[in-house]
């Protein structure tokens, strides 16, 4: 179970509208836009999406709140899917010429995968919850590593502290290695405008704005994607709002609540 931080910004189901940010992060690497847009299903259907999402936010509950067998399970479901997403570039993108190689269980990859998501969580629990301190984000920061780790970092690269989480963000954008080609434009239409979007326009707006409007402005600018601050502020402003509205039970994640309440009932009879 990740440590008492990671656990209270990860019990927030709120956070969970950081992941749309943190894929068009990962897609705008090309390696990683085509292991997805060859091997996921984000265009199988009206309900490939929902249940794609159902099985990512199932891992993710079992890594952050659920018991060893939980997780393990959970780790080797994600190198399961890992070890079949594989292939080259079918074009040049960027830097990678065609017939570049590609393995989701690339160090590299895991790497920057895992900082697009530090990167968002964290900046999403601020505006929506409520600030941490600096130690408590590099807290978050310790407690997060061993799932990068898990699934294949190389453990002396995963950051232990937010300064050097977003030292290699900025790093990575400033060395070229991002470019957004034909597959990362499939994936961001499909991520900021999912199947019957038109009948929840206004959620739809609302979380498109967030994502676009929080990306760095060079990966925004490689999609050609621009959203005011004035709209972004306004966007933030709402979200932080629902979230004072909603009362625990329905704005934590189940498992989550219990595990707190386990981690309380293991302190007093310690």
């Amino acid at each position: 179970m990740d440590g008492p931080v990671a656990l209270r910004v990860n019990a927030e189901r709120i956070v969970v509208l950081g992941w749309p940010r943190a894929i068009l992060m990962q897609m705008a690497h090309p390696l990683i836009a085509a292991g997805v847009a060859a091997h996921s299903s984000f265009r199988a259907g009206i309900v490939a999406a929902p249940r794609r999402l159902h099985g990512t936010v199932r891992a993710m509950r079992a890594l952050s709140f659920g018991d060893a067998t939980a997780r393990d399970a959970a780790l080797a479901g994600i190198r399961a899917i890992h070890r079949r997403v594989h292939g080259t570039l079918s074009e040049p993108v960027g830097r990678f010429p065609a017939g570049t190689r590609y393995s989701a269980e690339d160090p590299d990859l895991v790497w920057w995968v895992h900082l697009t998501l530090l990167d968002s969580i964290v900046r999403f629990y601020e505006q929506a919850v409520g600030p941490l301190t600096p130690d408590e984000r590099d807290a978050y920061c310790r407690e997060s590593a061993w799932v990068a780790v898990a699934l294949g970092a190389r453990p002396e690269d995963v950051p232990r502290a937010w300064t050097d989480a977003q030292r290699a963000v900025d790093a990575t954008i400033a060395s070229g290695v991002l470019a957004v080609g034909r597959d990362g434009h499939t994936i961001a239409r499909a991520v900021l405008s999912p199947p019957l979007a038109g009948l929840a326009w206004p959620i739809t707006r609302h979380t498109r704005t967030l994502t676009i409007g929080s990306l760095p402005p060079a990966i925004a600018e490689a999609y050609g994607l621009h959203e005011t601050s004035a709209s972004t502020v306004r966007a933030f402003r709402r979200l932080k709002h629902v979230r004072r509205m909603l009362p625990d039970v329905l704005a934590l994640w189940p498992d989550a609540r219990r595990a707190v309440a386990l981690i309380a009932e293991t302190r007093k009879t310690a």
